[in-house]
């Protein structure tokens, strides 16, 4: 399957996420805190190479892969490179915010399934401190049947279409690194995409 193909898959797939995440906080009253950055700071944060796909092809069409597969080469920061922290701590925001990936679309509207099959909403602690009331009623809602976007049937979804990068598991900059070295390696020996394609 061709790149240009994996990437619009994972992009439709991005967009029901959407959808279902904004109607999914329209009925939890959850909401990230603004200028909030610190999930993102994790050193421990990992993602597949394919949800990055989308983000390594906008690179590529846009003349920035390699420049950027270079950072990556030569970073030994564990904290993903698509996000720049701010003055103050933990804050900060990502530099690439339409082409993140699915762990971070994911992380605090989700919900991870516990050992005896009950959801569990995957958010942080600062939302749990600071939206008790929210979070209490969003957590006793699920047990009566809210909808919540559920993290392994997404990645089960994402794995069906490259089941290869799809199914790796890495720390953030490995996955991006990987991403952007498909890309690369994909176009090394065929004609580049139409370059209408390009965006800003």
């Amino acid at each position: 399957m061709s790149i240009e193909r994996r990437v619009q898959l994972v992009e439709n797939l991005f967009d029901q996420l959407e959808q279902e995440t904004a109607q999914f906080k329209k009925s939890s009253g959850i909401s990230c805190v603004s200028g909030c950055g610190k999930c993102c700071t994790y050193s421990d944060v990992e993602a597949s190479p394919l949800e990055f796909l989308p983000w390594a092809f906008h690179l590529f069409l846009n003349g920035e892969a390699e420049k950027t597969l270079k950072i990556l080469n030569e970073t030994n920061s564990s904290t993903c490179l698509i996000y720049k922290p701010l003055a103050s701590i933990d804050q900060g925001r990502c530099t690439n915010y339409k082409y993140r990936g699915l762990i971070c679309r994911l992380f605090g509207f989700a919900a991870n399934t516990d050992k005896y099959g009950n959801l569990r909403l995957a958010t942080c602690k600062i939302i749990k401190e600071s939206q008790v009331d929210a979070y209490n009623s969003t957590a006793e809602a699920l047990t009566k049947g809210l909808y919540v976007p559920v993290f392994t049937e997404y990645y089960m979804q994402l794995n069906q279409i490259d089941f290869r990068l799809g199914n790796i598991i890495l720390p953030v900059n490995k996955a991006l690194k990987m991403a952007l070295e498909e890309v690369l390696l994909y176009y090394a020996y065929r004609p580049l995409p139409n370059s209408e394609k390009k965006c800003s």
